[in-house]
């Protein structure tokens, strides 16, 4: 079996703790990492009768959405509502997980879920995630060292595209130069112009990677004086990663695309509500997995016909209805995220097979239970 450790390297290499919000607390809340794990429960929120049900199936871990020391507490004690979460997980031999805003924006993560379980396709972020700072590092070098030169940049760093290292560009032309007094040149001698010919390598480097790959085509170059250059790049916009999601469907109307959402999500007495004309024809969607009234401003203005989120608000709702923008599809909050469970269980059982066992929680946390 698999240790906790090894769980948690797994989960947290899909969504990565760095990229969560910094008020967020993410990450392993409870449990030995050295421990064996045998059976995973995934569930959007640790209360008190999700850990129960954790402890009665088995659980070793129980992963889920909704951090439980997201708001400061004082006491953990079991008499308190956090505490009896706490000491049921502890006192049945279950660890605690929690991925929230890290698993957000990425890919498999919630919008993600949330777009897929309601039939979207053409998927991309509605707010990208910026990329890492990025340089391109130019250097010239002669023929016969710009290997040498080549694997000292990648050796530090330089040439890692996505899946992929050792990415360098070239291309040969004449290197111009006279050594002048004082100088003591590998190639050529003090006061004669020289023409050497020089291969032109490039490789994108990470910002932070920078002065080490520097210093390092430094080092292995066999001139003095080097020539190189450290360019910026923009960042293109293409991220796979980030805030929502949207995507299109195969055209219909705003009332079928609200019935498709209410068939799509796990049932809550919240329901699905409507804002637009029902016979609005719908064929781009957006949509945001928990509280998404953030994006309302961007999406004003975008081609898109509907916006699938959750508490939203009033006044922020009634606004936005004013302007000619997308209508407005608002799902409870907890049946929006547990979209998520499915995807991350079935990424844990192909990554791990049959030395896990895996079970999603179907047990609703969400707190409104009735409409008289």
């Amino acid at each position: 079996m698999p240790s906790l450790a090894d769980v948690v390297d797994l989960i947290h290499a899909w969504y990565p703790p760095r990229t969560a919000d910094s008020w967020d607390a993410v990450g392993l809340v409870a449990g030995d990492p050295a421990a064996e794990i045998g059976k995973v429960m995934f569930a959007v929120d640790p209360t008190v009768e999700v850990a129960r049900d954790a402890v009665e199936w088995g659980a070793d871990l129980l992963v889920v959405h909704h951090p439980l020391f997201l708001a400061p507490v004082s006491s953990v004690a079991a008499d308190t509502p956090k505490g009896r979460t706490l000491h049921t997980l502890t006192a049945g031999g279950c660890a605690l997980l929690a991925a929230h805003t890290n698993a957000d924006q990425a890919v498999t993560g919630v919008s993600e879920s949330l777009a897929l379980a309601l039939g979207l396709t053409d998927l991309a972020p509605i707010r990208p995630a910026p990329a890492g700072p990025l340089d391109k590092v130019v250097v010239f070098v002669p023929l016969g060292a710009a290997d040498a030169v080549r694997a000292a940049m990648t050796e530090a760093g330089a040439g890692r595209i996505g899946d992929y290292d050792s990415c360098t560009w070239t291309a040969t032309g004449e290197g111009r130069f006279r050594p002048l007094d004082g100088a003591t040149p590998a190639v050529g001698a003090v006061g004669d112009l020289e023409v050497v010919e020089e291969a032109r390598v490039e490789a994108v480097v990470p910002r932070s990677r920078r002065t080490a790959v520097v210093r390092a085509l430094l080092a292995a170059h066999p001139y003095e004086e080097p020539a190189f250059n450290v360019v910026p790049l923009a960042d293109p916009g293409l991220a796979t990663t980030g805030t929502g999601r949207v995507g299109t469907v195969e055209e219909t109307t705003l009332e079928e695309f609200a019935a498709r959402v209410g068939a799509a999500l796990p049932a809550t007495a919240h329901g699905v509500r409507v804002a637009g004309d029902p016979q609005r024809p719908v064929r781009r969607v957006a949509v945001c997995g928990g509280a998404g009234d953030f994006l309302l401003d961007e999406l004003a203005h975008s081609d898109v016909d509907v916006y699938v989120t959750s508490d939203l608000r009033h006044h922020r709702a009634s606004e936005f209805m004013e302007h000619d923008g997308p209508a407005l599809v608002d799902v409870a909050h907890w049946a929006a995220e547990w979209t998520w469970l499915p995807a991350v269980e079935a990424r844990l059982q192909r990554e791990l097979g049959d030395r896990v066992e895996t079970r999603v929680s179907t047990r609703c946390t969400d707190p409104w239970t009735f409409r008289p």
